[in-house]
C-alpha cells in the first residue's frame, strides 16, 4: 500500500548532478515505495531546484535504518559545529568568493 507521505521543505544549498553543481531551492522527503531498493518502503530524498527543471534533482534511497543514522549523524554534526564555535566559520565559508583567473 502506498503511503502517500511527502514532506517538502525550502533550502538554501547546492549539489552536484551529471552538468556539475547547480543551486538547490527545496528538499522532498518521502516514505514510500522506493524505486530501486529491494524493500516495501524507503526514505527518499530529492534535493531539486524546481526553476532549473528534472535535471536538477539528486535523488537518495535509504533503507529506514540508514535513514535514521543519516538523521542522527546530521543533528550531532549540527550540534558539535554550534558548541565549538565554528557555525560562524562555516557561514562565511558559503559566501560567494571570487576565484582568480588563470594569466
Amino acid at each position: 500500500m502506498c503511503t502517500m507521505i511527502v514532506e517538502k521543505r525550502e533550502i538554501q544549498g547546492c549539489g552536484k548532478g551529471a552538468d556539475g553543481w547547480f543551486p538547490l531551492r527545496q528538499a522532498n522527503v518521502s516514505y514510500d515505495h522506493p524505486y530501486r531498493m529491494p524493500l516495501d518502503h524507503a526514505l527518499s530524498i530529492d534535493f531539486v531546484n524546481p526553476e532549473r527543471g528534472l535535471g536538477a534533482r539528486i535523488a537518495v534511497e535509504l533503507d529506514p535504518a540508514s535513514a535514521r543514522q543519516l538523521a542522527e549523524a546530521i543533528l550531532s554534526a549540527l550540534r558539535q559545529g554550534e558548541t565549538s564555535g565554528a557555525a560562524g566559520a562555516a557561514i562565511q565559508e558559503t559566501a560567494p568568493r571570487a576565484v582568480p583567473m588563470p594569466g
